[in-house]
């Protein structure tokens, strides 16, 4: 594959980022893709390895050697396709997955994995400014109808794999636009939100119905108000299970988990998915009343990982007086053990560009309390903490207070809203999410006849491209439910 000595001449090659000062004042993407001589020399580094683990680190299976090879070729319409043909979303994917795909390459033996996800953003991009990237409606209608509820990466990469399969698809969703946690979670800086409008308008034209600012669900007083305030209409399973031959749900996992200590309930205390999509909507043109602010403040992230960062580059922007950073586990190594962890995720210091627009990090602290005066936080006072056998502990005198004008609490997810998956009467699983399995004949079917699941809101928190994997695979068991057979690729 590529140049058979490439990866022997060919140094691996990063995408160019507009430089930190310059990219805190304004919310757009501030990453180049590959020019075609890069993109071409980086393919030619893809090296004829016999096994290559990169199509199992990545968890649509791109056939990520064959489509290196043909842009070495210079052949891009065909790289596209190859693309095309395991993954629905490649712009999506290539600008905000952490490529495991690298991982997992060969190469990344000695820390110089092929640049597959600067190849893959070179691509798909190359595509749409070609004007390769087509509807494809289906040739033959089914007569089948599907609803989708809950349109993020994985309702949409099932509504597009069954509207091509023939099907009338109807995809519902709560918020006023399409995208799920892709619209209103990530921030525009990573991902500009043309790339979802263009993608619904080839889904559109493939079939694809969309019913935005619709609410599936019923006991609406159990939800949460800022859900239930997002919906114009709402619509009862059972409704969809009369209408419908078949239901898929994938509105993601959405409950956040809490930190539970003394002066939680002050003002200034918020959710990271309280604070983020805000600033989306602001982006998008809406015009809000109460916006979350970090300008002027003494902002502290809790949790360390993407939806923290996003939380940091968010503020940076607000011109945040100060950011801070703290994570409950231990500082991880800056070099992984590759001996014992390739091809395999490893752990291991990441350091995102939010991070390097300014920001201080901290390790193994736990938050004990907050204080502040009128009802507003002005501090937080943690502790430091000490890890043995994966317990961990606090350290004797380690206590310590933070100004904290700004708090925002971004440690995952625990489930999806549980109202929602007990309104369809599904069955869950240890983790509170929809049960379902993914192989054999009951793959991604609930216990509720014609209702399947997928996506954060089956397999609990986790990334993009597991998202569209899930949508694609159930996408085919509902295929073949409805039609005994699928032609779909799984």
């Amino acid at each position: 594959m590529g140049k058979v000595t490439g990866f022997l001449e060919l140094a691996r090659e990063e995408e160019q980022y507009e430089a930190p000062q310059l990219r805190k004042k304004h919310y757009r993407e501030f990453v180049m893709h590959l020019s075609d001589d890069a993109a071409k020399k980086q393919g030619a580094r893809c090296m004829d390895c016999g096994i290559p683990f990169c199509n199992n680190g990545c968890p649509v299976n791109n056939i990520i050697p064959d489509w290196n090879d043909l842009v070495y070729r210079g052949n891009y319409r065909e790289a596209l396709d190859v693309l095309h043909s395991t993954n629905n979303f490649p712009e999506f994917t290539g600008r905000i997955c952490p490529a495991p795909c690298e991982a997992a390459c060969t190469l990344n033996i000695n820390d110089d994995a092929v640049g597959i996800k600067s190849i893959e953003h070179f691509i798909i991009d190359k595509g749409w400014d070609s004007g390769w990237v087509k509807p494809q409606p289906a040739q033959q209608k089914t007569g089948k109808t599907v609803a989708v509820v809950g349109a993020g990466p994985a309702g949409m990469a099932a509504a597009q794999q069954l509207a091509r399969a023939g099907h009338a698809v109807t995809v519902f969703e709560k918020n006023d636009r399409i995208g799920g946690l892709l619209r209103y979670g990530i921030p525009d800086f990573k991902m500009e939100k043309h790339l979802i409008d263009r993608r619904v308008e080839q889904m559109q034209a493939e079939g694809v119905a969309f019913r935005t600012g619709v609410l599936v669900a019923d006991k609406i007083d159990a939800l949460d108000p800022r859900i239930t305030n997002l919906a114009r209409e709402v619509i009862a399973p059972p409704q969809l299970l009369a209408d419908f031959d078949a239901v898929v749900i994938s509105g993601g996992a959405e409950q956040p988990r809490d930190l539970p200590v003394p002066g939680r309930e002050l003002g200034g205390i918020h959710f990271a998915m309280e604070f983020l999509p805000l600033q989306n909507r602001v982006n998008a043109g809406d015009k809000l009343k109460d916006q979350i602010l970090a300008t002027g403040k003494n902002v502290v992230v809790i949790g360390g990982g993407d939806t923290g960062s996003d939380c940091v580059g968010t503020s940076n922007r607000h011109e945040a007086k100060s950011v801070a950073q703290f994570e409950l586990l231990p500082q991880p190594p800056e070099h992984e053990n590759k001996p014992l962890v390739w091809p395999y995720w490893p752990t291991k210091l990441r350091t995102s560009s939010s991070h390097e627009e300014g920001c201080e990090r901290d390790w193994s602290v736990a938050t004990k309390r907050f204080e502040g005066k009128n009802g507003k936080v002005e501090k937080l006072v943690a502790c430091r903490l000490e890890w043995k056998d994966s317990k961990m502990s606090e350290v004797p005198n380690s206590e310590f207070e933070m100004k904290a004008d700004l708090v925002l609490l971004a440690m995952g997810f625990v489930s999806p809203i549980q109202a929602v998956v007990d309104a369809f009467g599904v069955e869950r699983d240890q983790r509170q999410n929809a049960k379902a399995a993914t192989e054999g004949d009951k793959a991604y079917k609930t216990n509720v006849a014609k209702v399947f699941a997928a996506g954060d809101m089956r397999r609990g928190q986790s990334l993009v491209v597991w998202a569209i994997r899930e949508g694609r695979q159930c996408a085919r068991a509902v295929d073949e439910f409805l039609m005994g057979a699928s032609d779909l690729p799984r």
